[in-house]
């Protein structure tokens, strides 16, 4: 009964998001709880129906996976997708590399001195600035720097398939609105 303390606690309780409306929304379709992007939510008490075919998180993913695979830093090859809030449309990619009609190398072996632009920053400085609400996939976790940069670009969520060395960029993401999902749920299925 609504201004019950029942209905009180219910919505006090409602995990892991709460619409503008006040519904919660904490079932999840690709079976994956960190992923709180408003397309893989379901009211609560819905039966999320079984993952039929391989979830649209995973497809673009797997596309950064493959930009990281035209990387020429030696260290870390990273790749980078950029799609509006509806997953309908890539607005941009990006793999970590030298700058346009530079060799194809990096500058220096020195670990965070090889001179690449990360895959972030090339795919962000391509995606337009009036799309707001942007949702990015990278093969990796970002640095401090392209949290910001992605903050400042209107993301509202980073998927990203492994960890980088250091977590300080999804801290800082986490910590400027931005919702950081590390995703491998399906990483060995539909291959």
């Amino acid at each position: 009964m609504p201004g019950s303390p029942a209905s009180a606690r219910a919505a006090t309780d409602c995990t892991p998001t709460t619409t503008p409306t006040g519904s919660c929304m904490s079932v999840h379709k690709d079976g994956v709880p960190a992923n709180t992007h408003h397309l893989n939510l379901l009211p609560d008490g819905a039966a999320a129906p079984p993952v039929q075919r391989i979830p649209l998180y995973e497809v673009y993913m797997r596309m950064a996976e493959e930009l990281a695979k035209r990387s020429t830093c030696t260290r870390l090859q990273v790749g980078t997708v950029v799609t509006d809030q509806q997953l309908e449309n890539v607005l941009a990619i990006g793999y970590n590399g030298n700058a346009r009609g530079l060799p194809n190398k990096c500058d220096s072996a020195v670990p965070g001195s090889c001179g690449c632009i990360h895959s972030e920053m090339n795919a962000l400085v391509k995606a337009p600035g009036s799309v707001r609400d942007k949702v990015v996939f990278i093969s990796a976790s970002p640095c401090v720097m392209c949290a910001k940069l992605m903050i400042n670009s209107g993301v509202t969520h980073v998927f990203y398939r492994k960890p980088y060395r250091d977590p300080s960029g999804i801290e800082v993401l986490a910590q400027g609105g931005v919702t950081p999902v590390l995703y491998e749920r399906w990483v060995r299925e539909w291959r």
